[in-house]
């Protein structure tokens, strides 16, 4: 198996809107990938379409199975959070882990368990008593506790405060992620995962403009910062973006040699934040 999801002309529409349109890529194993793009960009419909959630046009390969004909086969090794975690409110926590138990071959209680633990759950706990942190907090114990290949989380974090954000992404890293794993992220604070993300992927208007290892953008790009004395100078390097702070013009360039750029300013990695906004100028307006 060379990639874990393996997209060939990928494409989906509502009525003569397309939602992803002829896309081509690949996410190979062992990967941390952060899908990013604004509200109605198509990500959470490309994560659907590997989950076979919405029928689509072109090729798909997921795990190495074909999820039109394989799914069965193919959620035994995906795992899945959305943003609306939607659980019956009467359930209990330990309800919930016998469920899992008894629908998932790989799922392993006793982890389950121990991680639950660690929170404020109780096993009596019912779904109307938990905040929405809370709620979280018992989907990522079941998802843990499944020896899942591929692990798929569409704005896992959504409406939750700052400690259980961070206490969310540690779990990960700590608890779940490992060199035969792959987690596919999409997020709107993506300054939070930059850390933990080894590859990136921005989506707009349903097609994908940047597919890159986190390695690769920190070597294309390249943010300085330039004195007004030398900004005319700079901009006939043709920067990608510009930006004023404090007085002085901040330039994102693409591909330009960074000792080339220091002629120019102080130069630096772009932040994530300030990439996606730079590629994604003119979406909003």
């Amino acid at each position: 198996m060379s990639a874990v999801i393996s997209a060939r002309n990928l494409s989906k529409s509502y009525g003569k809107k397309p939602a992803v349109d002829n896309v081509t890529f690949d996410i190979p194993a062992g990967r941390i990938v952060g899908l990013i793009g604004p509200n109605g960009s198509g990500k959470t419909t490309t994560l659907k379409a590997a989950l076979v959630l919405v029928p689509f046009e072109g090729e798909l390969k997921v795990l190495g199975k074909n999820p039109r004909t394989e799914r069965d086969e193919l959620m035994q090794d995906v795992c899945f959070i959305a943003d609306v975690a939607v659980l019956p409110r009467w359930l209990k926590v330990k309800d919930a882990v016998d469920f899992v138990a008894g629908v998932h071959p790989r799922f392993d209680r006793k982890k389950a368990e121990a991680y639950i633990a660690h929170t404020k759950l109780s096993p009596n706990m019912r779904v109307k008593e938990m905040s929405k942190g809370m709620i979280v907090q018992l989907h990522l114990a079941l998802v843990m506790a499944i020896d899942a290949k591929l692990l798929v989380l569409d704005e896992p974090t959504l409406g939750l405060d700052i400690l259980y954000r961070k206490q969310f992404y540690q779990n990960l890293l700590e608890d779940y992620f490992d060199e035969q794993k792959t987690i596919v992220i999409t997020t709107h604070q993506v300054e939070e995962i930059e850390h933990i993300l080894t590859d990136l992927m921005f989506i707009r208007d349903g097609r994908i403009v940047l597919s890159a290892t986190m390695d690769e953008v920190g070597e294309r790009f390249t943010e300085v910062m330039v004195p007004a004395d030398k900004a005319d100078a700079a901009r006939a390097l043709k920067p990608i973006d510009e930006r004023q702070v404090f007085g002085k013009a901040v330039m994102l360039f693409d591909g330009v040699p960074r000792n080339q750029l220091a002629e120019y300013g102080e130069t630096r990695n772009p932040g994530i934040a300030d990439l996606f906004v730079a590629t994604m100028k003119g979406t909003y307006a």
